[in-house]
């Protein structure tokens, strides 16, 4: 019997039923049929717990938004102490936990004006792209093919078609997708002149994390100055010292002119996202600040969690070992690419962000189940399943960064053996 206060159940099996009859079949029955079947309990630190409590190293972090680990005490014990004082709050009048972390924000973020919160990173990016529009008085958007940038009603459109045809949320006059690295591809679109914004993640996730060509931020940043439009940088997976630094553009030396911040800036513990705005694109605010509302946006209590994240981020500790962590896995990962290079064949880092590349198509899927079954969990690129995303946590520490890579180094052969299985 698992007993968890509110709820129970007989045995993991009654769970998945009930997950399959009452949740979502196809997600669950997909991981049963990837020989994945992972119902999380305890969490804590960097390490899952299956109900049945086998434990798992956590390098998919869903997303980055345990950046921190799984339920952080520091981080508890701000949220608890929050709420004592706070709840959501209500979005129409100034609040003391918004403007902290609005100020906190904006301080930490050259460039920008305004902080303007949401609840999740879609909403975050629906913000960026309405301010856009008033700021540019255009309506169409350009972003990368294979690009995600969540499932709201306008961040939808701007991603895979895999997420938009199947609610018929696909608008190809108003959004348009360009290949990744394709400076010439990107001139093309934007020239016509009549586009409100480019927006980009720094480095696709959902794509495999491929890293942009030398120079080619900058040069999408000058065309977008060329043409009138505005660069949109989507900073929810690369953002937050993952890349090195607060925000990855920081590291390729370019400045957005609207960003949007989400997952880990609720330490995985209580909702919150951000739209930073400059001034052009925050001038709405000044004109009619109700044209955006959102209920659960910026609820104080995510702020304060939120506030905490930031001051914990900018530790000059918490640097150092984003820094340490980054080097310890270039050099692993280059040793395991000598150990294991007939089927693990390419690295692609920006700090903390790793994409391992394998030889054949569906090679990650293989080599997650593998690493599944040898104490680790790291999820596949959905859009591109050679790649396996990569993501230590900016807190790990070298014991456990040495453990990984033993765990890594076991693994290798099964995801040899299923990897040989499927081109059979």
């Amino acid at each position: 019997m698992f007993d968890y206060g509110h709820f129970k159940f007989e045995n993991k099996q009654e769970c998945l039923d009930t997950a399959i009859r009452y949740w979502n079949p196809d997600k669950t029955l997909f991981w049963q049929k990837a020989g994945i079947d992972l119902v999380i309990g305890r969490r804590e630190g960097y390490c899952l717990y299956d109900m049945d409590g086998r434990r798992l190293i956590d390098l998919h972090l869903n997303g980055g938004t345990f950046n921190f680990g799984h339920r952080h005490p520091e981080l508890i014990e701000t949220l608890k102490g929050a709420l004592d004082y706070f709840d959501i709050g209500n979005h129409w009048f100034p609040s003391v936990a918004r403007a902290a972390l609005s100020e906190a924000l904006i301080k930490a973020t050259p460039g920008m004006k305004y902080a303007i919160f949401g609840a999740g990173g879609a909403e975050a990016v629906d913000i960026a792209i309405k301010s856009a529009r008033y700021a540019t008085k255009r309506r169409k958007i350009v972003s990368i093919i294979k690009g995600y940038h969540g499932h709201g009603g306008l961040s939808v459109a701007t991603g895979d078609e895999r997420f938009s045809k199947i609610f018929l949320a696909d608008q190809p006059d108003v959004f348009f997708h360009v290949p990744f690295n394709d400076i010439g591809a990107m001139e093309q679109a934007l020239k016509s002149g009549d586009i409100a914004a480019l927006i980009m993640e720094t480095i696709p996730a959902t794509y495999g994390f491929p890293l942009p060509n030398e120079g080619y931020l900058a040069a999408c940043k000058a065309l977008c100055e060329k043409y009138g439009a505005l660069y949109i940088a989507d900073e929810v997976q690369t953002g937050l010292m993952r890349c090195g630094e607060l925000w990855g553009w920081q590291t390729y030396g370019i400045q957005p002119d609207i960003m949007v911040t989400a997952k880990g800036l609720s330490g995985g513990l209580y909702p919150i996202s951000a739209c930073l705005v400059n001034e052009r694109a925050g001038g709405w605010l000044n004109e009619d600040g109700a044209a955006h509302i959102s209920t659960s946006g910026g609820a104080e209590l995510g702020c304060v969690v939120g506030h905490k994240v930031l001051e914990m981020l900018l530790r000059p500790e918490t640097i150092a070992n984003v820094h340490a962590v980054s080097a310890f896995f270039h050099e692993m990962m280059a040793e395991m690419m000598r150990r294991h290079g007939d089927i693990f064949t390419g690295v692609r880092q920006r700090g903390v962000i790793l994409g391992l590349e394998f030889n054949h198509p569906e090679g990650a899927v293989y080599a997650s189940r593998a690493l599944y079954e040898h104490g680790i969990w790291a999820i596949f690129s959905s859009l591109d399943k050679r790649v396996l995303q990569w993501k230590p946590g900016v807190l790990l520490s070298h014991a456990m960064c040495e453990e990984i890579i033993d765990r890594f180094d076991a693994a290798m052969p099964r995801a040899r053996e299923l990897i040989r299985a499927a081109t059979k």
